[in-house]
């Protein structure tokens, strides 16, 4: 007859004293309390190893640390692990190697592997845009939680202070936090993204256009950038932008090699583009005179327009931005909104459409304004950029244009 192993006691488990060699007491069914020398109790299960049948001893834990009903409770669940075939041992290595890698991948962490891939698909400005608002804002007291711990009231705590001051702001934010979620997702680093709503639980934030003018007041802005007590280069900067129709930050990094003066083209190469993508404009008479007219000021430089502080680096992209304000134009017009004033004024002339917005290098929205990106088309973009060129000339009579080709008038610059 089989010895029957009668089930521990705390009574007997409490009054077990230590003896000069570890010993053991079994409780039933694999589970047993050791008790060493040092006085110390240690819980643990033996078991049949599935597969390769082999006796292992897995640890529960110590007494009293562990009482003897929770002990008990970790046995049946690892007999429930055995009836499946699974190595209960295997199993907690498993869940313990999960959670360390859980808990390291930190919100920080796994955006700053998202922003990885992210700014293979945008601009280097927009690429560190984002990056500065997650450090700014997020980063501080998210950034360091393990972003499976992430949830929505957590979040949206962080984002109530910022949306009292700019709704805008927060709308950013819920975006580009999701986006790292859906990455998470995506990557398996989490099973589901429990942030998708937040931007719901904040007002809507209302539409504002870039500041722009109307076409009619061109010949004014003309008039008072020819007065304004601004640098050389951050004219030139600004006639540039608004002759090129590129966004502030692509006129401000422009480069010297990117210029092809014998065909009369400027090579954007896809980095510097928003949406990775390279984009070519065609010169015209008065952006080739732009470039002659700032060549003796920043000709040995890489770059076209040049930082204060620093001839080798370019000027920084808001930098038409502050002078236009200090022309008076705060609250009115900003440099991005050159290229809104450039396809209003373009469009009511009622040139193609299609060509307008491949000017301005906005994404393609069909196959057929995307043929316009093709270097056939080239030609044809040529001349609605032309027709701009000899536009802001004309707006500019009187007024002392530096991009003026034909004009034999002498340039005084005021430098500061």
């Amino acid at each position: 007859m089989a010895r029957r192993t009668l089930p521990l006691s705390d009574t007997q488990i409490s009054k077990a004293k230590a003896k000069e060699k570890e010993y053991n007491l079994s409780d039933g069914e694999g589970l047993m309390l050791r008790v060493k020398p040092n006085g110390s109790k240690l819980w643990l299960f033996n078991y049949t190893r599935p597969f390769t049948k082999k006796r292992a001893n897995i640890s529960f834990g110590t007494y009293p640390d562990l009482s003897l009903a929770k002990a008990r409770k970790k046995k049946t669940e690892a007999r429930g692990l055995l009836a499946q075939d699974i190595d209960p041992k295997e199993h907690r290595d498993d869940q313990a190697r999960h959670s360390e890698k859980a808990n390291n991948n930190t919100f920080r962490h796994v955006a700053l592997q998202h922003h990885e891939v992210k700014k293979t698909t945008i601009s280097t400005d927009h690429a560190n845009d984002i990056w500065r608002s997650l450090e700014l804002h997020l980063f501080p007291k998210l950034g360091n939680i393990p972003i499976h711990k992430l949830d929505a009231p957590r979040v949206i705590d962080v984002l109530k202070p910022i949306s009292a001051k700019s709704l805008e702001t927060v709308k950013r934010l819920c975006q580009r936090i999701n986006e790292v979620m859906v990455y998470s997702t995506n990557t398996g680093v989490i099973h589901h993204n429990p942030l998708t709503g937040i931007s719901k639980a904040f007002e809507t934030p209302e539409k504002k256009n870039m500041l722009t003018i109307k076409p009619d007041q061109l010949p004014a802005l003309m008039r008072n950038l020819s007065k304004a007590s601004i640098k050389l280069t951050t004219r030139c900067l600004i006639e540039w932008q608004l002759h090129t129709m590129v966004r502030p930050s692509e006129a401000a990094g422009a480069r010297w090699d990117e210029m092809d003066i014998d065909s009369a083209l400027w090579n954007i190469p896809a980095e510097r583009m928003k949406k990775k993508r390279p984009h070519t404009v065609p010169l015209t008479p008065q952006v080739l005179a732009l470039l002659e007219e700032i060549r003796p000021l920043n000709g040995r430089s890489e770059y076209i327009f040049t930082g204060d502080r620093n001839f080798n680096k370019p000027t920084n992209s808001s930098t038409a931005n502050m002078a236009l304000k200090r022309m008076g134009y705060k609250g009115i017009l900003v440099a991005h909104g050159l290229r809104s004033l450039a396809s209003t004024t373009l469009n009511e002339q009622g040139l193609d459409s299609d060509l307008i917005e491949v000017c301005l290098a906005h994404v393609d929205k069909n196959e057929v304004r995307a043929a316009y990106n093709r270097a056939e088309y080239i030609e044809a973009r040529r001349e609605v950029m032309n027709w701009w060129s000899s536009h802001i000339e004309k707006a500019a009579e009187g007024n002392m244009s530096l991009a003026g080709a034909t004009s034999n008038k002498k340039i005084m610059i005021k430098q500061i």
